[in-house]
């Protein structure tokens, strides 16, 4: 039958959802979403979100690592996950959490939430996995207020010209094998593509394991409404 012949992969994209590949590749699966935990991570996070208030849309919360540096004046995150598992564990990371979390089903091109309902939107590591860019933050530009503003902690395309073909050669292989996951991607251009004005930016690089070494090369900053 056609849709048997499908690999999980293709059956995620046609979905707009990430795909969860099968136990045996798992170790090998989302470098970017391991490197999210300590090392220097959770200070990331924790710089990603200093200064939030009010209603948060976080996009592809994965497990809910961001849960814990949310600042204690935001006063609800709705969190988006489209995977059965992960938002399974983003659900018990939301029962320890200092503010108040809603985990959901949903994907970044369809938010389950009104136009100009959330004060700020959060991508963490997400922006690299979904299978359009400027969809995803579309999506986010309709669920912002006027003055909301997007946070985001993404890795991206080398501007070192040697790394960045090392990344690209990487990178035929690696969306396979990583949930979709891209490591050539250029995010800051796409925020500033989709009607963002970025105030705010940190480049670095951050491979805490050996794996995540083609995903290295970080951007962690802030962006407003253009106009």
């Amino acid at each position: 039958m056609p849709m048997q012949s499908r690999s999980g992969n293709e059956r995620s994209r046609l979905r707009g959802e990430r795909w969860r590949p099968p136990s045996d590749l798992r170790p090998l699966v989302r470098p970017h979403r391991s490197s999210g935990r300590g090392k220097g991570a959770a200070a990331h996070r924790a710089e990603m979100l200093d200064g939030l208030n009010g209603r948060v849309v976080e996009v592809g919360a994965g497990t809910g690592l961001n849960f814990s540096h949310y600042p204690v004046a935001v006063t609800e995150v709705v969190a988006v996950e489209p995977e059965p598992h992960l938002r399974t564990l983003a659900t018990a990371a939301a029962a320890d959490a200092e503010v108040h979390v809603v985990v959901v089903d949903g994907t970044a091109d369809s938010l389950p939430l009104d136009d100009d309902s959330c004060d700020a939107a959060v991508c963490s590591l997400v922006l690299c996995s979904v299978p359009d860019q400027a969809r995803a933050l579309a999506e986010v530009r309709r669920v912002l207020r006027a003055d909301g503003e997007l946070r985001f902690y993404e890795h991206v395309l080398a501007d070192r010209r040697g790394f960045a073909r090392f990344q690209r050669a990487v990178d035929v292989v690696h969306r396979y094998v990583a949930g979709g996951c891209h490591v050539t991607r250029d995010t800051e251009a796409a925020i500033t593509t989709a009607g963002f004005d970025i105030t705010r930016i940190r480049r670095f690089d951050f491979a805490p394991e050996p794996l995540t070494k083609q995903a290295a090369p970080k951007i962690l900053g802030t962006a407003k409404l253009a106009g």
